[in-house]
């Protein structure tokens, strides 16, 4: 019995194309460089007159962000009607010919409370700074080791810093008399703006702004005095005259 003969298509189908996953995604809408440049300028703009106690004017802010002025007072605009929401409690406003931020009026009472029962500002004299200081870089450290290198008594100071509870003891030192060790508290941290001892200003970096300042200080080389300037003809005939009259 002859079976059929296995027909085999002349022409094969092309291998199917392909396609990676992420071509079957959505495409993804890029944002316009633009829209990314306005946003980086107005949080820069919401910076600057965060950071300003007295009105920025519009020329201060257009020369700080180097923008034009229609530009500026557009993101002004904006970042204005951002504040306005009901879910900020600060606003943007025109004071005095300049921009200021500050709180909204319905917010008035309970930040007035609050405020109230806040602690007066932290005021340190010099004496105290100077102990603050090297208690900060050289904790744990002893009363007489302080004072060794500030070379003056210190026990007063010292009290005064445990009572803003800027310091605090941190044991005893396996010395004799054993003396109390003292080191920086959590307030010292706060009241500083640090967010932790790395932060420090390392003693290169003193070098360098002590440098600077005796820079800016230094007064300019004084001028040599300009020559005397030679008389006009007019005036220098009147003085011959003169000579001329005294001789006669």
């Amino acid at each position: 019995m002859a079976f059929p003969e296995e027909q085999v298509p002349e022409d094969k189908p092309e291998a199917e194309a392909t396609v990676s996953p992420e071509e079957l995604l959505p495409e993804e809408e890029s944002v316009p460089a633009v829209l990314m440049e306005d946003a980086q300028l107005k949080a820069v703009l919401e910076a600057i007159v965060y950071v300003t106690d007295e009105p920025l004017t519009l020329d201060q802010i257009c020369a700080a962000i180097e923008q034009p002025r229609d530009r500026v007072i557009d993101l002004l605009e904006r970042l204005a009607a951002d504040y306005e929401k009901p879910d900020r409690g600060l606003s943007i406003r025109e004071v005095a010919g300049g921009f200021k931020m500050a709180t909204k009026a319905e917010h008035h009472e309970a930040v007035r409370r609050f405020v109230k029962n806040l602690n007066p500002p932290l005021k340190l004299s010099l004496p105290a700074l100077e102990t603050l200081a090297v208690v900060a870089y050289k904790q744990p450290i002893t009363a007489p080791e302080i004072m060794e290198i500030r070379g003056v008594q210190g026990a007063g100071v010292l009290k005064t810093l445990l009572d803003r509870k800027l310091i605090a003891a941190a044991g005893r030192k396996q010395v004799v008399g054993k003396p109390i060790l003292y080191k920086t508290t959590r307030e010292f941290l706060v009241q500083f703006g640090l967010k932790d001892l790395a932060e420090l200003p390392t003693l290169k970096e003193f070098q360098e702004i002590g440098r600077l300042d005796t820079e800016a200080a230094a007064p300019e080389p004084a001028q040599p005095p300009a020559p005397p300037e030679e008389a006009p003809p007019l005036f220098a005939a009147e003085a011959q005259d003169a000579e001329q009259d005294q001789s006669a």
